[in-house]
C-alpha cells in the first residue's frame, strides 16, 4: 500500500490536492485524527481490495493540539509497522492567504472571535509546524492557481508511471522573491540579458528570437553545459537515497529571458536522459 499524508495550511491548495489524487485513483479521505492514522493504515494494509492499494489522508489544524505535537510518534509508529507513507506540506504566504479567505469569504478553521484571521494563520503555522518538518515534498502555492496546482499534483504524485525520481523546474525573477520550495537554486543574473537589447525586450526566453540569441552566446552554453553535467551527475544519487522529488530552481532579474531558457533547454537535455521532468515558469504564469 502506498500512503500519502497530505496537510496544509488552511487555503493553501491541500482540498485541491486531495480531490486531485482521488481522481488518479487514490482512496481519500480527509481530517483524520492523527491518533487514529495508524490503525486506519492498518486496516487497509489488511484488505484485499484493489481500491485500497494507493491511499491518501488529509490531516489539518483541527486535530487535538497535544497530537499534533506527537507526529514525529505516530510515523515512528508506522516505520514500525512496516507501512511506507510519505508526507506533503501546502503552504503560501500569509498574504496570499488573507487574499484567498478575502475573496471566498470562508471563515478560517481556527479564527473565533477572540482570533483573528492574521492570528489564526500564525497559530496554525505553529500547530502544524511538526508535520511540515516531517514532509518529504514542500509545495508553495503563493504564485501556483488551481489549475497549475491539478498538473504538479498529478505529475509529481498521482502518475503511475512516473520514474521513481521526479524533477521540477522552475523559472522564476529574483526582484519577485527567490522560491523557498526548492532543492537547488542557479543565479543567471551573471549572463548576458536579452531585455537590454531593445529588438528581443517584448520577448521570453521560449521565443525564437530570444533562444537565437542565447543560443549563440559562449558563456550562456558554457553555463548550460555545466549545470547540465552537474545535475546529470548528481541526480542518480537523489534516487538511489529514496528520493522521490527534486526541485531546481533558476533564476534572472525578472524571470523572463535568461531563466526561462535555460529551463526549457535543462528541461530537454534531462529528459533525453529517461528523466519525468516538469517545467514551470513563476513569471509567465
Amino acid at each position: 500500500m502506498k500512503l500519502i499524508i497530505v496537510s496544509g495550511l488552511s487555503g493553501s491548495g491541500k482540498s485541491v490536492t486531495l480531490d486531485t489524487l482521488e481522481d488518479c485513483g487514490f482512496y481519500c479521505t480527509d481530517n483524520l485524527p492523527v491518533d487514529l492514522l495508524q490503525s486506519f493504515a492498518n486496516l487497509l494494509e489488511k484488505s484485499e481490495q484493489p481500491i485500497f492499494n494507493r491511499v491518501a489522508v488529509g490531516i489539518d489544524a483541527r486535530n487535538d493540539t497535544a497530537s499534533l505535537r506527537r507526529f514525529d510518534d505516530f510515523m515512528q509508529q508506522l516505520q514500525e509497522a512496516g507501512i511506507a507513507y510519505e508526507v506533503i506540506f501546502l503552504r503560501a504566504d500569509k498574504n496570499s492567504l488573507l487574499k484567498r479567505f478575502s475573496e471566498t469569504r470562508r471563515k478560517h478553521p481556527l479564527s473565533d472571535s477572540e482570533t483573528s484571521l492574521d492570528e489564526a494563520i500564525e497559530l496554525e503555522i505553529e500547530q502544524l509546524s511538526p508535520i511540515a518538518n516531517h514532509a518529504s515534498l514542500q509545495i508553495d502555492t503563493t504564485h501556483t492557481n488551481v489549475h497549475q496546482l491539478r498538473e504538479l499534483v498529478i505529475e509529481r504524485i498521482g502518475n503511475k508511471n512516473a520514474h521513481s525520481l521526479s524533477l521540477q523546474i522552475i523559472s522564476f525573477g529574483y526582484k519577485h522573491g527567490v522560491p523557498n520550495d526548492v532543492d537547488f537554486v542557479f543565479d543567471a543574473r551573471c549572463l548576458p540579458n536579452p531585455y537590454w537589447e531593445p529588438t528581443l525586450r517584448k520577448y521570453t526566453g521560449k521565443d525564437s528570437a530570444v533562444i537565437d540569441f542565447l543560443s549563440h552566446n559562449e558563456l550562456v552554453q558554457q553555463y548550460l553545459n555545466d549545470t547540465s553535467n552537474y545535475l546529470k551527475n548528481w541526480i542518480p544519487r537523489f534516487s538511489e537515497s529514496n528520493r522521490n522529488y527534486l526541485s531546481i530552481a533558476i533564476g534572472c532579474t525578472g524571470g523572463q529571458h535568461r531563466s526561462v531558457f535555460l529551463t526549457e533547454q535543462l528541461s530537454k537535455r534531462l529528459q533525453e536522459q529517461g528523466l519525468n521532468v516538469i517545467a514551470r515558469h513563476r513569471e509567465l504564469s
